[in-house]
């Protein structure tokens, strides 16, 4: 199914399927797509619809499972961030099985002031009925981020247009105090080879969406 809307505005239809997912437990909805999206405004918005309808929701990034520099300069990954190997996949994995539960689950954060994750910032309380986890890899199809799909209790994959993406990382980079050309050169080199893979192997979402 595919939908165009902007991603600040979530549709009645949407709601109504989360409403009406089946099974007892917390819910966990993934919100994936190529880096610059719009992940994270579909994330906020989709969470804050849910509390207005009266259930408990809460917003859960992957970000904070990147690998720490000092890591990435050591396996020659730095230039390749945000890259499938440059995550913690199986801590990441693990983090979503634990979410399955009602148990209140601790997870890290990233900085991306400070370019940095940070461990134990972020929690999901015991009463938390809907996760929303935000991220690149949550439909991606390579071992062993395709372990995530059958976590899913509903996808959705945003679709969006390769100009787009390209000039919002740019606009990204550039309000991280690069200049011109070496924002559109991290944004080409990096982001948009990472966007080019998300989008060739990603698995079916329950509902796409786009811009």
């Amino acid at each position: 199914m595919s939908v165009a809307q902007p991603l600040d505005s979530i549709s009645p239809d949407l709601l109504k399927r989360l409403r009406d997912l089946h099974g007892t437990g917390r819910k966990l909805i993934a919100v994936a797509g190529a880096p610059a999206s719009g992940k994270s405004v579909l994330g906020m918005a989709l969470r804050d619809a849910l509390r207005r309808n009266g259930q408990r929701a809460e917003l859960v990034p992957m970000d904070g499972f990147h690998l720490d520099n000092r890591l990435l300069d050591a396996r020659g990954l730095r230039a390749r961030k945000g890259a499938p190997e440059s995550f913690d996949v199986a801590g990441f994995i693990a983090l979503v099985r634990r979410l399955r539960s009602d148990a209140e689950v601790v997870y890290p954060l990233f900085d991306r002031a400070r370019d940095l994750s940070i461990a134990g910032a972020g929690v999901i309380s015991p009463d938390c009925e809907m996760v929303i986890i935000e991220g690149n890899y949550l439909l991606f199809d390579e071992k062993p981020w395709s372990d995530l799909a059958a976590l899913w209790d509903f996808s959705i994959w945003l679709d969006t247009a390769e100009d787009t993406i390209l000039q919002r990382c740019v606009a990204r980079w550039l309000g991280h105090g690069h200049d011109l050309d070496a924002a559109r050169k991290r944004a080409e080199g990096n982001d948009l080879a990472n966007a080019r893979r998300i989008i060739a192997a990603r698995l079916d979402a329950d509902m796409t969406l786009s811009e």
